[in-house]
């Protein structure tokens, strides 16, 4: 099979490898759609996410769907043929946190496209039977793929405890923040407003589930009175400003990953007695991200606005430097460089 390695800094290739064989608790995936991260970016460009460093050749690409092709011994046959949405983790069933079902938390997590595990950008991954979930054919390959993104939409959302009538603030309109706002009404919330520095990303917001849209350069967050605020931006001065802008007994949710070090308003925090809490991937999202494309509620079709072969893997992780791009995709079974929107 052919599998897109990065190499090095900016180094991608082609290579030949062989079609894994699965264990007995696991499917091989024929993969047929897989959306480019904001992460896999960062490796291609800066070879490490925080703690997380390339020191070897990696696969990259976590958010991917396919077909089953093949069974382990414990997994029945009939699933062979099955069009499935892949959930990118294997975590260790024993720990702690697997057992209070958070497995999300697991410190054994083996993660697609961190190193060093192998991500998705190949034509044959192996994951576990039960975290290749099902999906019927009224929904695509490529939104089967983002059910990762929306997964981490679906996590910030349950977090900030969004409802019937909620109000919400989200800071950064790049994928996960619009897709976090579709969420944020599907939940329930009857005002969603997006903030962004760009004015493309918020006239995407506002096609994806935003109520309203402001530019935090010239309108002041704080003075906003919201049940919750979600940062998907990583930005310090939005998480700063955004948490301003939180009612009493509201919470803050961090998403975005920037740097590692943020100035907090401690005192709107203890004195409104804020709930602050992070979100790091997700647990027990699938089903309901299936649900809620299935419905119509979620449009992740309409999010994909390039798409690539596996011999354009390195125009997909720049896709995003594109005006008007909110997310790539790579299709493994086309062949020649290019894209549509």
């Amino acid at each position: 099979m052919q599998a897109s390695v990065l190499t090095g800094v900016h180094e991608i290739r082609l290579e030949e490898r062989p079609v894994p064989t699965p264990a007995s608790d696991e499917v091989l995936v024929q993969v047929t759609a897989v959306g480019v991260c904001g992460s896999d970016a960062h490796y291609y460009r800066e070879g490490r996410i925080g703690d997380y460093v390339v020191d070897g050749p990696l696969v990259l690409g976590h958010e991917a769907a396919g077909v089953i092709v093949a069974v382990g011994s414990d997994i029945p046959g009939t699933r062979v043929g099955q069009r499935v949405s892949i959930e990118p983790q294997r975590p260790d069933p024993t720990s702690a946190q697997s057992r209070a079902g958070r497995y999300n938390l697991c410190p054994a997590m083996e993660f697609f496209a961190t190193p060093p595990i192998d991500g998705a950008l190949a034509e044959y991954v192996l994951i576990q039977s039960t975290f290749a979930h099902g999906i019927p054919d009224t929904i695509s390959d490529e939104a089967a793929a983002l059910f990762e993104p929306l997964s981490v939409g679906i996590a910030s959302v349950q977090k900030a405890r969004i409802s019937a009538g909620s109000s919400v603030l989200i800071a950064g309109a790049g994928p996960v923040g619009i897709v976090t706002a579709q969420v944020a009404r599907a939940f329930g919330a009857t005002e969603v407003i997006v903030t962004d520095l760009d004015a493309s990303r918020r006239a995407n917001a506002t096609t994806f589930g935003a109520t309203r849209v402001l530019d935090p350069t010239t309108e002041d967050v704080r003075t906003l009175s919201v049940d919750a605020f979600i940062d998907a931006s990583g930005a310090a001065r939005a998480v700063f400003d955004g948490i301003q802008a939180v009612r009493p007994a509201g919470t803050v949710v961090l998403v975005g990953m920037g740097g590692s070090d943020y100035p907090l308003p401690i005192s709107v925090i203890q004195n409104r007695e804020l709930v602050l809490t992070g979100v790091f991937r997700y647990a027990n999202t699938w089903p309901i991200a299936r649900d809620l494309v299935a419905s119509g509620m979620v449009d992740l079709d309409a999010m994909v606005t390039a798409r690539f072969g596996l011999d354009g893997v390195e125009d997909a992780l720049n896709a995003d430097k594109q005006s008007g791009s909110i997310k790539a995709v790579v299709i493994p079974g086309f062949r020649g460089e290019g894209k549509n929107a």
